[in-house]
């Protein structure tokens, strides 16, 4: 078995001196977009057939409003309909072997490789990512397809075999622990059925990929539905399908569905016929769908990841250069619209001055602008609806606190909304210390001693990612000990809170930003797609 690599395109290229063909590659693929890909009429794809709703969704680009293409307008018909396709799939894919899987997701993955920047441009014009996020991002929808077909492989589909001896003695009448005949016992993970896969906005193909490949890898069939509403990201979704198809998955395992989350999301949540939720998103969401299926007397599985609302902290021994580095690309990468950006920072007092004077100057050199040219480190908000959450929050933090740096649209003479980084002050009780904002505002506060940042830091319903700049051994081990956090990061330069890579760090959310304690990209994530079965053949007598 080959070991696992991550894929990491950017770094290798800019480590062979070939940055020039790295930008020559993405703007060929985005110019190719732009004159074949954009403006078309997409049909759902129901167990491998076309269907078309008797309404449609215009989907388009928050870069500068252009149509990217007319998806249909789903509805619960839809998903049902979907969803019996998934079932009747079922029964021949949960039924073929680990191996076939574990190679139609290794196909999907070098399909994936082929096309890097013909999706990665797709995903920049949909969602407004840079070049490097786009790219970055669907390195790790690779990754997570051979890291976890590696996982299965590697664990033989997760069975294993033990036996029971035959015992000299045996009685007329069995109890627990009586002596008897040898039994051979296999121990096998069998997948559950139909599980709905509900995909945010921000990491439309990373993410995707991962939680289908997730439940498809081990036998379930899928629906899986896009976002679809305010925030729309259905054409990388339906770039996943025709991948998933063309590497060798059968009609009726991977089902492709647009529409509205009150319709389609709450079908799949509601529908008996599915066994399981795989789902990223708002807290909010995640849990009323939860709390509407245990009220109806469902046992479905959820496998969710429910935002985070992240802190870093900055100890007077802090390594500024790192810290400010740090925070400001977990802050601002993708304008904050990532559940693992850094949201809050905490700042010892002594040190309060310099680190906003240096972070201030960083958030200056920040390009705002188009964000398919090189030079643009942010671009635009995913919506209006951003925008106004953006500009209200603003205003808070203006009454409850101050604006130090930004808080303002940015005029680039293209329709979407581009505004600028922007860092507040505001009491660590305040709302917007403590709820999930998903748009570029980090909020700061100071701390005197080390176990006051701690219990700031975790001070929130959130636990998903957690930062610490410190040169104090002690800070570090307190920080370790002490944070409420899954994913967590110590003196990380290159992002003090964003940025897990699979098979290396698993991205896992503690308190109200998970659910099951089991990361993605980690050995425990697929286990959460099957069940136990415990499988006893006793030898007959005399045989």
């Amino acid at each position: 078995m080959p070991t696992f690599q991550n894929e990491s395109t950017y770094r290798k290229y800019s480590e062979e001196g070939k940055e020039l063909e790295f930008d020559r590659l993405f703007d060929e693929a985005v110019a190719n977009a732009k004159r074949d890909v954009l403006g078309k009429r997409h049909a759902m794809h129901i167990g491998g057939k076309e269907v078309f709703a008797s309404e449609e969704l215009a989907e388009k680009s928050p870069i500068d409003g252009t149509l990217i293409g007319s998806f249909q307008k789903g509805t619960r018909e839809h998903a049902r309909q979907a969803v019996a396709a998934a079932a009747e799939a079922f029964g021949s894919w949960g039924r073929a072997g680990y191996k076939e899987r574990a190679a139609i997701m290794a196909k999907a993955a070098e399909l994936f490789r082929k096309r890097k920047f013909e999706v990665a441009a797709v995903l920049s014009i949909e969602n407004g990512k840079t070049r490097y996020e786009s790219v970055g991002e669907v390195d790790e929808a690779i990754d997570f397809l051979n890291y976890y077909s590696q996982e299965l492989l590697r664990n033989r589909g997760f069975a294993r075999k033990t036996v029971i001896g035959a015992s000299s003695k045996s009685v007329s009448a069995g109890f627990q622990g009586a002596p008897g005949a040898e039994e051979r016992i296999t121990v096998a993970m069998k997948p559950y059925g139909v599980f709905g896969v509900i995909a945010p906005f921000n990491f439309p193909v990373s993410i995707s990929v991962g939680m289908s490949s997730g439940a498809l890898i081990t036998g379930n069939a899928v629906v899986f539905k896009p976002s679809s509403t305010d925030n729309m990201s259905m054409l990388t979704g339906l770039k996943i399908y025709e991948i998933f198809k063309e590497a060798g998955v059968p009609d009726g395992v991977f089902n492709y569905i647009t529409g509205p989350g009150s319709e389609v999301g709450d079908a799949l949540a509601t529908d008996p016929a599915v066994a399981g939720i795989v789902f990223t998103g708002s807290r909010g969401t995640g849990m009323g769908m939860i709390r509407k299926s245990l009220e109806l007397g469902m046992q479905k599985v959820f496998v969710v990841e429910m935002g985070g609302k992240n802190p870093a902290i900055v100890g007077k021994s802090a390594d500024m250069d790192e810290a400010v580095d740090g925070i400001a690309s977990a802050a601002f990468g993708f304008d904050g619209q990532k559940c693992s950006a850094c949201s809050r920072v905490y700042v010892q007092e002594q040190i309060k001055e310099e680190f906003v004077s240096r972070l201030i100057e960083k958030l200056r050199s920040f390009r705002i602008g188009d964000p398919l040219r090189k030079e643009a480190y942010m671009g635009p908000l995913i919506s209006q609806k951003a925008l106004a959450k953006y500009n209200a929050s603003v205003q808070e933090a203006k009454s409850a606190g101050k604006v130090l740096y930004g808080g303002k649209s940015v005029d680039t003479g293209l329709q979407g909304a581009y505004v600028e980084p922007t860092l507040i002050e505001v009491p660590h009780k305040s709302r917007l210390m403590q709820e999930e904002l998903f748009v570029p505002i980090l909020s700061l506060d100071t701390f005197k001693k080390f176990d006051e940042a701690l219990q700031k830091a975790n001070d929130v319903e959130f636990g998903l990612t957690a930062g610490l700049y410190t040169r104090d051994s002690k800070e570090i081990r307190s920080f370790s000990a002490g944070i409420e956090a899954g994913v967590v990061y110590v003196n990380r330069r290159i992002s003090a809170t964003t940025g897990a890579i699979v098979g290396m760090h698993t991205f896992v959310g503690w308190k109200g930003s998970g659910l099951t304690g089991k990361g993605t990209g980690s050995r425990q994530y697929l286990q959460q797609f099957m069940r136990e079965q415990s499988l006893s053949v006793s030898k007959r007598s005399g045989a």
